[in-house]
């Protein structure tokens, strides 16, 4: 798998601030993933927009076919080497660190997103994960990296009951993570989703940041259903 950059949108004046990484789902489906891009370039005009994909190949980051819970992960990790080669030169190419980075995924594309915060990889300080799920829940955690949970309630693909058992297990390793679930929505990159995941990452103080700031032992932020 050779990525390349699909689209991109740079600030119009100055260097970028921040990095988005947009990892797409199943074949390659462009629906939602440009819709994203929109909303976080009217959100943040300073950042750097990247979606890759692997334009030779049939659009999947990782064959479905036999996939079980015992090889997911074998899977995944077999495609992380390209995405962490393309991240890691986009953050080169800009001169923004992890601590810059958001990587946000969609339905396949989440699973390689939410893989990507394993301390293992450590490429970003956010993740947002639109319809997907860990392909194993992790042992351990990046503490420096926020996760962002965005659900369908009617998702039948990937059930929300993935996303709220994990954001449960984060919380017991005393991850930073966030839970919305909009109801009367499936496996969908839905616009109410998107708003959403934009005022996340425009309101959400890390935990870590609360705890540093003024001792507390908060608890992660609860979950929100969207209406």
């Amino acid at each position: 798998m050779a990525l390349t950059s699909i689209f991109e949108f740079l600030p119009e004046n100055g260097a970028p601030q921040q990095l988005f990484i947009l990892l797409h789902g199943e074949q390659a489906g462009l629906e939602g993933i440009e819709a994203l891009a929109t909303a976080l370039r009217a959100a943040f005009p300073q950042g750097a927009i990247l979606a890759p994909m692997d334009i030779e190949a049939d659009g999947h980051w990782y064959s479905a076919t036999g996939l079980t819970e015992e090889n997911y992960v074998e899977r995944v990790d077999a495609a992380m080497p390209e995405l962490v080669t393309f991240v890691q030169a986009a953050q080169a190419r800009f001169g923004l660190s992890a601590a810059y980075t958001a990587i946000a995924g969609y339905s396949q594309g989440a699973v390689m997103a939410l893989q990507a915060s394993l301390p293992k990889y450590d490429l970003a300080a956010r993740i947002l994960a639109f319809s997907g799920r860990f392909a194993s829940l992790p042992k351990h955690i990046n503490h420096a990296c926020t996760l962002h949970w965005l659900h369908g309630a009617d998702d039948l693909i990937v059930p929300v009951q993935h996303a709220v058992a994990a954001q449960a297990w984060l919380t017991t390793l005393e991850g930073d993570s966030t839970i919305d679930v909009a109801s009367n929505v499936g496996h969908d990159l839905h616009p109410i989703l998107i708003d959403r995941a934009i005022e996340r990452l425009q309101t959400c103080v890390p935990l870590r940041s609360w705890r540093a700031a003024l001792g507390l032992d908060q608890s992660a932020p609860q979950g929100v259903t969207l209406h």
